[in-house]
C-alpha cells in the first residue's frame, strides 16, 4: 500500500473521531448542569465549573471523557486547599448531584492522589471526573493546545494514537496502562525526536517548572504564562531559517510506532523527558532516583511527577509488544484498508469505515485547532491566546496474534473480512448507547468564529 493510501484511510479514520459541533455542545451543556449543582451547595457558594483536560486541549474524541474542575474563590489569589478538605467538598457535590438527578453510576473516589466524583451525565452518557481545585490541569491543558499551533499534525497523530491505544487495550491506567495524557507526552517526545524535529524541547517554550510558579494572583500568574508562551510563538514564527519537517501523517505514524517498540528494553535504563525533548538516563538523574516505576515519563509541567506511574511491568510488555506488532503489521506489503482498521480502530468505531452510512457533513465538523469551542462562565470565562527486526515473525500475517490475545476476530467479530479472520484483536469496551439530551436554558456558548 502507497503512503497516499495509507494517508487517505487515516483521513477516513480522523473524519470519525474528531468531535463534531453537537459533541462540542453536549459537553457544554454538561458543564452548566454541573455549574447549577454546584451553585445549590452552600460549601461551594462562589466557586467556578471549569472545564480541563482533552477538551480544553482539543485532544478529545467524540466518545471522550470529560474533565471538570470545581475552583473555590481565595479573592484573587490562587486557592490551595489539603486533601481532607477538598473529599469533604466533593462529598457535598455527591449529595446534590443524588438529589437532583441528571447523571448516573456515581462513584467517589476520596483515597486517590487526586479525590474524585465519577459519574456519566443523562445527556449522551458522557462520563466525567470532577475533582477540586485543578488549576494545574488546567493549565497543562493549556499547553497542550497551544502546543499544537506550532504544528497542527500534533493533534492528528494524538487523536490516532488514543484510538489506536483503546483498540489494543492499553489506555487505561486502572489495569496499569497508560493514560491519555501520557500518551500526548509520547507524541511529543516523538516530534521532539523527529529528523528535522517538529517540536523543541519544551523548556524552550517554558523555562520554569509550570507548577511551582501557580501561586499568588491567578489573573497575573495566568497573564505571565500566556505571555512566556507568545513570546515564544513571536520567535518561531520570525525564524525562517528553522528546518521544516514534511513527513506525512502516515509516516509520522509508522514511525511512532517503530521508536517505542523496544519502550520495555529502553525503560529499564531511561526515561522519556519532554522538557528536555530526549531520553535521559535513569541513574544520572536524581530527581528520578530511586528507580521504583515500570516506565518513566516525566511530566514537563510537574516536574519530576512520573506521569506514567500507573503502569504495571506486565502491562508495559503488553504495551512494547503491541507497539512493535502495529509497526511490523503497517509496514507489511499485504495491506488494504479492512487490514489497517483491524489494527489502528476498535471494531465498534471501524464498522463504520466498512460498510455505508451517512458521512458527517463537513460543515458539522470543527476543526478545534483553529475554531476551540469555549462557553461563556459566569464568575471567569475560559479564555484562549490567539493565536527492531522481525525476522521471528511469521510471513503469513493473517495469523498474527494482536498484542491483546483476549479474544479472537471470528469469536466475537463477525463484521470483520474473512481475511483477517485468523487475527486477535483487543475490544473491552462497549458502544454507549445515547439517550435523550438534557435541554439546558440560558445557557451561552462561544460558537466556532467561521459560523
Amino acid at each position: 500500500m502507497s503512503a497516499y493510501d495509507m494517508d487517505v484511510i487515516l483521513g477516513e479514520v480522523l473524519t470519525l473521531i474528531r468531535p463534531l459541533r453537537n459533541d462540542w455542545i453536549v459537553r457544554a451543556q454538561i458543564i452548566g448542569e454541573l455549574r447549577s449543582v454546584v451553585e445549590s451547595v452552600e460549601s461551594l457558594r462562589g466557586a467556578s465549573v471549569e472545564p480541563f483536560g482533552s477538551f480544553v486541549s482539543n485532544l478529545f474524541t467524540r466518545w471522550a471523557d470529560l474533565d471538570i474542575s470545581i475552583e473555590l474563590p481565595n479573592g484573587s489569589h490562587i486557592s490551595s486547599l489539603g486533601k481532607k478538605r477538598k473529599q469533604a467538598l466533593l462529598g457535598d457535590v455527591l449529595k446534590a448531584l443524588t438529589r437532583q438527578g441528571g447523571c448516573h453510576k456515581l462513584r467517589f473516589i476520596p483515597n486517590a492522589r487526586v479525590p474524585i466524583l465519577k459519574f456519566e451525565s443523562n445527556n449522551q452518557n458522557i462520563a466525567c471526573d470532577v475533582s477540586i481545585n485543578n488549576l494545574v490541569g488546567l493549565m497543562k491543558s493549556k499547553f497542550l493546545y497551544w502546543i499544537n499551533e506550532i504544528d497542527g499534525r500534533f493533534r492528528d497523530i494524538v487523536l490516532l494514537v488514543k484510538e489506536w491505544a483503546k483498540a489494543c487495550d492499553i489506555n487505561n491506567s486502572k489495569n496499569g496502562s497508560l493514560n491519555s495524557y501520557s500518551l500526548s507526552l509520547l507524541v511529543i517526545i516523538h516530534f521532539q525526536t523527529c529528523v528535522p524535529p517538529i517540536l523543541p524541547p519544551l523548556k524552550e517554550i517554558y523555562p520554569g517548572n509550570l507548577f511551582d510558579d501557580l501561586t499568588g494572583v491567578r489573573s497575573d500568574v495566568e497573564k505571565q504564562i500566556e505571555e512566556t508562551w507568545a513570546s515564544y510563538m513571536d520567535s518561531f514564527r520570525s525564524n525562517r531559517f528553522r528546518r521544516v519537517n514534511k513527513s506525512s501523517l502516515s509516516d509520522l505514524l509508522i514511525l511512532f510506532f517503530q521508536k517505542f517498540s523496544d519502550i520495555k528494553t529502553r525503560a529499564l535504563k531511561q526515561g522519556v523527558c519532554p522538557y528536555t525533548g530526549r531520553w535521559e538516563d535513569i541513574a544520572t538523574n536524581m530527581r528520578w532516583l530511586p528507580r521504583t516505576y515500570a516506565l518513566f515519563i516525566e511530566d514537563p509541567f510537574q516536574q519530576p511527577d512520573n506521569a506514567a506511574r500507573s503502569v504495571s511491568s506486565g502491562q508495559l510488555t503488553r504495551m512494547s509488544d503491541a507497539f512493535d506488532w502495529t509497526h511490523h503489521m503497517l509496514t507489511s506489503a499485504n495491506q488494504n484498508k479492512s487490514s489497517i482498521m483491524n489494527i489502528l480502530v476498535r471494531p465498534q468505531i471501524s464498522i463504520f469505515l466498512r460498510t455505508p452510512y451517512r458521512n458527517p457533513s463537513i460543515n458539522n465538523q470543527v476543526d478545534g485547532s483553529t475554531h476551540l469551542m469555549s462557553y461563556h462562565q459566569e464568575h471567569r470565562p475560559l479564555t484562549f491566546p490567539p493565536g527492531q527486526n522481525h525476522n521471528h515473525r511469521s510471513q503469513q500475517n493473517r495469523h498474527e496474534k494482536h498484542p491483546n490475545n483476549s479474544t479472537t476476530l471470528a469469536q466475537n467479530h463477525n463484521h470483520r473480512s474473512q481475511q483477517n479472520r485468523h487475527e486477535k484483536h483487543p475490544n473491552n469496551s462497549t458502544t454507549r448507547r445515547p439517550v435523550q439530551a438534557i435541554q439546558i436554558q440560558n445557557q451561552q456558548l462561544w460558537r466556532p468564529r467561521s459560523d
